[in-house]
């Protein structure tokens, strides 16, 4: 039977989205959250999850998805909020973004946000104070809990004026009890789903919208965090912000309807969907790279005998955009034969040599077109 959230005795509270919304309640919420649609659509999801958190423990050298699939999904989260970068920027100045535009440092923030959230799990588990550093990572200041009044989110009409959709809680006193009651119920409902968890919990947070700015992001990042911290992934390579983004007037209208109208069940079927999806294209994703890197040891094998080595293939999937400093920092050869090593790479087809400054940038651009697609995996083999 599905489970619903014990009520509790709460004022009806008036919501007005130009007022700061101080009645918010807390959760869990006064409505039934378990129905027989959602606890349907967990199914799938949580099996779509299983089958990711395999094929990524396939992949010998996970620092291949580490170093990867978190740029992917910066680049989308940051997108969602107009920021606007490129996957081939990201992996070029993910070793250092001096030459970088800001847009581009801005979700290169977002990717290393998202890896020290998930170092960070091992220290304790997720709270507030994860969050204010996922925060403070991803805007590059430090950020605490609002402590000044005035924030309003706006969206512009067909009109092109700008209007006040929603005014969060404010006041810190406030803020740090929603978050409190927010952590709770993230760690101690443990009844309910914890996909359902999940998104009750992100809407939540959008809702308290603790920051002062990169309050969804850091969401975002909070959502990939709590799936490792509940042993449903192992590592933070969920590209949810692939299917917000491609959904993203939706996701700001379900977020919405949850505020105006108490539609629980809409924004979770919402939310649990995209899970689902989600999950499945990142493990076709990561299926199609562990085939490519089986072809490319065997082709490289065959035609390179003398410099094959695992550690310098799979070094080169590790950084799409290598330089000779990384083999050598890594071990695999002293500067001069690792010049070698990468331009016999390139003789072969599987590196491109790119001058860029005083520096040669080595790039695997059939890896970086595969993780650049959005469909048609099978063909990288």
């Amino acid at each position: 039977m599905p489970k619903t959230a014990k009520p509790s005795k709460r004022k009806e509270v008036t919501w007005r989205a130009d007022i700061p919304y101080n009645g918010l309640p807390p959760l869990p919420p006064a409505a039934e959250l378990e129905t027989r649609a959602v606890l349907k659509q967990c199914i799938p999801a949580r099996a779509a999850l299983a089958e990711l958190k395999q094929a990524a423990q396939l992949i010998p050298n996970q620092a291949v998805l580490i170093n990867t699939l978190p740029l992917l999904e910066a680049q989308s989260s940051s997108e969602i909020e107009n920021i606007v970068t490129t996957t081939d920027q990201l992996f070029q100045h993910r070793a250092s973004d001096d030459q970088a535009d800001p847009a581009t440092k801005e979700a290169l923030r977002y990717s290393q946000a998202l890896l020290e959230g998930f170092r960070s799990l091992a220290q304790h588990p997720l709270t507030t104070r994860t969050a204010e550093t996922v925060c403070t990572r991803i805007k590059g200041i430090e950020m605490r809990v609002r402590r000044v009044p005035g924030t309003a989110l706006a969206r512009e009409t067909s009109k092109g004026k700008p209007t006040i959709v929603y005014t969060p809680p404010e006041g810190e006193d406030l803020l740090r009890k929603l978050l409190a009651n927010w952590e709770r119920f993230l760690h101690e409902a443990k009844d309910i789903n914890p996909l359902v968890r999940m998104a009750v919990g992100h809407y939540q947070f959008e809702a308290i919208h603790p920051f002062t700015d990169g309050n969804g992001r850091t969401g975002r990042v909070l959502n990939s965090l709590f799936l490792i911290h509940e042993g449903l992934l192992t590592l933070p390579i969920l590209y949810l912000s692939r299917y917000i983004i491609e959904n993203r007037a939706d996701y700001y209208r379900l977020l919405l309807e949850v505020t105006c109208d108490n539609n629980w069940e809409a924004w979770l079927l919402y939310l649990i969907q995209g899970v689902k999806e989600t999950a499945d294209w990142t493990r076709a994703k990561i299926e199609a790279v562990r085939r490519l890197m089986e072809h490319t040891s065997d082709y490289v094998r065959d035609r390179r005998t003398k410099i094959y080595s695992y550690e310098l293939l799979s070094l080169i999937f590790e950084l799409p955009y290598c330089r000779i400093q990384n083999v050598v920092d890594a071990g695999i050869a002293k500067r001069q034969a690792a010049s070698r090593y990468l331009k016999e790479l390139v003789e072969i087809g599987v590196l491109e040599e790119r001058p860029v400054g005083r520096e040669k940038l080595f790039i695997h651009p059939k890896y970086l077109n595969l993780l650049i697609r959005d469909d048609d995996f099978a063909t990288y083999s």
